[in-house]
């Protein structure tokens, strides 16, 4: 391996980049600079103005990081560690860039490809992987979010089409998408249904004035007798193991993706702390301030190498849902801790768009709630290990 490929981050303290292959290494290393030349030094305005850039979806589309990880399609086809590597630099960015990918690809994508028939696969696939067809995914309700099973959207049979009528909330990209996967109730359960979004009866609201994931598009959907023909079904998808096994795929990047927005954090405040000079010494040399930056380097370590252990069972088929929700629970718990201590370093100077951590911690405040709040996840872990469920 050549020096030249090589990049030392200030947070690790393990040599992380040995557990990595060339492959590996130089996909991030892409990614990274993508993420440096066209998000870093445009997000604080983005993030101000509420704007989601739609100019990057092309470039994100030709990195291939549309459905990376699906194979064939116009997919690119890449391992679960490199996905997860390009979410965990893509969140170093912005929670906003790196949740478009995974609303596309963990979501929307990957419910065609697990669920989809070969027609279905082939008709709208390649489009996504090229980005000219955006998709949504249509779970969560206003009045269900953790609980999917008490959904009131309802799809029922009219001869040999669905009629469905519902709302859905807090569905990234409704406003933009061609197709929106929706999961409604059915006389025979909960099912998947693939709606283009210029179907009469269907409408996107943008969901506005959020306090987090400003530069990301939050909608609501509204669905009043959607008429579909059936070849609109998802025939493989019964039950909530349906979207269930597309919420892991997003729950698995999450989970990497935080400890992007947590080194950024870290970097941020160590480079403040070496160049800010209270009491005529540089902050870093300060004993509190030397604690609180090693804290948070040995959770940003810690919670990587889950990230990579998590990937490499994925990739060898025998990653458990309760591991993955181990990720998600203890990533981004961790990452929001680190993203508010990283603002303390700051002083009043975090609370400004100057710098990340701030908006880095709100922004983790939508990650830590979306694909399975804390409650949820510990719950899941719970029952693994009492073998007793607390949902019910």
């Amino acid at each position: 391996m050549s020096d030249d490929n090589l990049i030392t981050d200030s947070s690790d303290l393990i040599d992380f980049e040995f557990l990595l292959t060339p492959d590996e290494i130089a996909l991030r290393n892409v990614v990274r600079s993508f993420v440096d030349t066209e998000i870093r030094p445009n997000i604080a305005g983005w993030f101000e103005k509420a704007h989601f850039p739609l100019e990057l979806i092309p470039e994100l589309a030709a990195l291939g990081l549309l459905g990376m990880h699906l194979t064939g399609y116009g997919c690119s086809g890449k391992s679960s560690v490199q996905y997860g590597l390009a979410a965990l630099e893509l969140e170093a960015g912005d929670s906003g860039l790196r949740t478009f990918v995974s609303v596309q690809g963990s979501l929307a994508m990957a419910a065609i490809y697990k669920h989809g028939s070969e027609d279905q696969k082939n008709e709208w696939l390649p489009g996504m992987a090229a980005g000219t067809t955006i998709g949504c995914f249509g779970l969560t309700e206003p009045d269900s979010g953790s609980d999917p099973a008490s959904m009131t959207t309802f799809a029922r049979r009219d001869g040999d089409d669905w009629l469905i009528s519902g709302r859905k909330r807090w569905i990234g990209l409704g406003t933009i998408a061609q197709i929106a996967i929706v999961w409604a109730m059915t006389d025979e359960g909960i099912r998947g249904f693939i709606v283009p979004t210029n179907t009469r009866g269907f409408e996107a609201q943008l969901i506005e004035q959020k306090l987090s994931m400003r530069a990301s598009i939050q909608t609501e959907l509204i669905l009043t007798d959607v008429r579909l023909p059936s070849t609109a079904l998802l025939p493989k998808a019964t039950g909530l193991r349906g979207p269930f096994e597309c919420l892991n795929e997003a729950r698995y990047g999450i989970a990497w993706g935080v400890m992007g927005a947590a080194r950024d954090s870290f970097e941020a405040a160590l480079a403040y702390s070496k160049t800010r000079t209270p009491f005529d010494r540089p902050l870093a040399g300060f004993q509190l301030t030397q604690q609180k930056l090693v804290d948070m380097a040995v959770e940003i370590n810690k919670g990587t190498l889950l990230a990579l252990h998590l990937g490499r069972l994925k990739d060898a088929g025998r990653l458990k849902p309760h591991q993955i929700s181990l990720g998600k629970l203890s990533n981004t718990r961790e990452a929001i801790k680190i993203a508010r201590e990283a603002r303390t370093i700051l002083g009043g100077n975090g609370v400004t768009l100057d710098h990340s951590p701030l908006r880095h911690a709100n922004n983790l405040e939508s990650v830590r709630t979306y694909e399975g709040t804390d409650e949820v996840h510990t719950l899941v872990l719970g029952h693994h290990l009492t073998g007793i469920s607390a949902f019910r």
